[in-house]
């Protein structure tokens, strides 16, 4: 087991110091960490919400609307369902050393980048050429 990495309450990762340090690494970890609760903590409300919010509503349009709210929230969830798999996956690479690296270059992605997404798993120029080469693809 890995001994606590000590980081201020305000750091964040900086350009200057060694790229993916134990530092920045613990940052990023923590992160995803607190992402990751956010998101479970509003699925396990969403449940509650569910269960008890289940009425008989004697107006059509009522019950229309209620469901309409039911499934979009429920596509909602599913999304940050898939979004905690990339989270886990992020934490993965954490702890494999591949985090902060392109899967497809190999080249560091920007801290800027990690920081607004930490679960990028390309450099921004890669993801462009990614999602024209799908736009390309998906209109054969």
């Amino acid at each position: 087991m890995k001994p606590e990495v000590f980081l201020p309450d305000d750091y964040r990762p900086a350009e200057d110091e060694p790229f993916m340090s134990e530092r920045q690494l613990e940052y990023f970890r923590r992160k995803l960490l607190a992402w990751k609760e956010e998101i479970l903590s509003g699925s396990k409300e969403t449940l509650a919400g569910l269960a008890s919010g289940s009425r008989n509503l004697p107006d059509i349009a009522d019950r229309a609307s209620e469901e309409t709210d039911r499934a979009l929230e429920l596509r909602t969830r599913d999304r940050q369902r898939k979004l905690v798999a990339k989270i886990d996956s992020a934490l993965r690479r954490i702890e494999n050393g591949e985090f902060g690296y392109c899967d497809v270059t190999g080249e560091p992605i920007s801290l800027r980048r990690l920081d607004a997404r930490p679960i990028a798993t390309m450099t921004l120029e890669a993801q462009e050429r990614h999602e024209r080469s799908e736009r390309v693809h998906r209109d054969d």
